[in-house]
């Protein structure tokens, strides 16, 4: 046995972790409040806590070679006490600063990367002449801010007073809306020594906040899919520790590409590389921080759409149609072990490897409509 990876969290990404650790010889053991959860049905030993709990970190540390995350929202400085003991990867320190979105958006500017204009609010006012210079905005929770949740559409000066009773008593930025012709990410690998490696650029597609389906690779320009990739990997290079990073970025109308933000872990956006590349994000990730060489990723398809299956209703899970929807031809499925279903979880995805963007996608689609759960 190589040694043990802890993971702070144990749901869908620290499931998907834990299946290429578990083949590498890896022990896995992860921190997650919901027994039975998605890691452990992959294998993983499982500490019942909740992911903020000190003394759970404390248990994890004592119990691991290599600390990792499964999301970013967890009690960094926990991390930040056992890492003279173990190495975590990324370091707390980044961990802390993602955290942050508005330290984020400052830390990216101050290092030269393209954002879109941001300003910290403190009342109505200075609000009101932000949407005012700029015509529309999104305010934004600095922290405990993903999936949409945490943020606000200002369409009209009508909507400050109401998205600031929302957010009382938190730190809160605004950010002008970019008008952008697509979404894109670009997965990046980073080991303890520093070498990098890129997936694909990657289009995301969005809706209520949440991505529903990715396109791999984007169709856009090979100018500026170099573009997008030497960004990302720039952009990563600049973080601290070991890791697979997802930076989410926009397209504006003028070709001009703008960071988003950077997940400082594997992503949503990089699940097609289970299929469509070797080794996958999760396989890699799990190299990154246990010090091992990274691999230089391999295509085993020209195009792939992932389409994440969220949950429609909130109940018990009553999963039908996933052997049928595996029998069109390049379509994988993928089902996380959540219970229950609730709207808008995401339950599972689906991976359609074709030999034109049109094929994938269509097959994708119709694997979905087969799925329900």
């Amino acid at each position: 046995m190589k040694g043990t990876i802890g993971i702070v969290g144990g749901g869908q990404l620290g499931r998907m972790l834990s299946e290429p650790a578990i083949r590498l010889g890896y022990n896995v053991v992860v921190i997650d409040p919901t027994p039975d959860c998605p890691a452990s049905q992959a294998g993983a030993e499982q500490i019942v806590a909740d992911y903020r709990d000190a003394d759970a970190v404390k248990e994890l540390a004592e119990r691991s070679d290599f600390l990792t995350i499964e999301f970013e929202h967890i009690n960094a400085e926990a991390l930040r006490a056992v890492e003279g003991s173990v190495p975590v990867n990324p370091t707390p320190e980044t961990i802390i600063l993602i955290q942050n979105k508005y330290e984020q958006k400052v830390f990216l500017k101050q290092q030269g990367f393209p954002v879109a204009d941001f300003a910290e609010i403190k009342d109505i006012k200075q609000a009101v002449d932000l949407f005012n210079e700029w015509g529309g905005m999104i305010i934004k929770s600095k922290t405990d801010s993903f999936d949409g949740r945490g943020n606000a559409l200002i369409s009209d000066v009508g909507d400050i007073k109401q998205a600031l009773d929302k957010f009382k008593g938190k730190e809160i930025f605004a950010e002008k809306i970019v008008d952008f012709t697509k979404e894109l990410a670009v997965m990046v690998a980073k080991d303890v020594r520093g070498d990098l490696l890129t997936y694909p650029v990657v289009e995301t597609v969005h809706k209520r906040n949440i991505c529903i389906e990715v396109y791999a690779p984007a169709e856009i320009d090979g100018p500026t899919a170099q573009k997008g990739r030497e960004i990302a990997k720039k952009a990563v290079s600049e973080l601290k520790g070991a890791g697979v990073y997802g930076v989410e970025m926009f397209l504006d109308e003028n070709g001009q590409i703008l960071i988003n933000e950077i997940a400082p872990r594997v992503h949503n956006s990089g699940h097609y590389t289970m299929d469509m590349f070797a080794p996958s994000q999760f396989k890699q990730h799990i190299l990154a921080i246990a010090g091992e060489r990274l691999e230089e990723p391999k295509a085993t398809a020209e195009y792939c759409c992932m389409v994440n299956i969220l949950g429609e209703r909130n109940g018990p899970v009553e999963l039908k149609g996933v052997d049928e929807a595996k029998k069109i031809p390049g379509v994988s499925v993928y089902i996380y072990g959540k219970k229950p279903t609730k709207v808008d979880r995401k339950m599972g995805h689906i991976n359609a490897l074709a030999g034109t963007m049109k094929e994938a996608k269509d097959n994708a689609k119709k694997a979905r409509k087969l799925i329900s759960i």
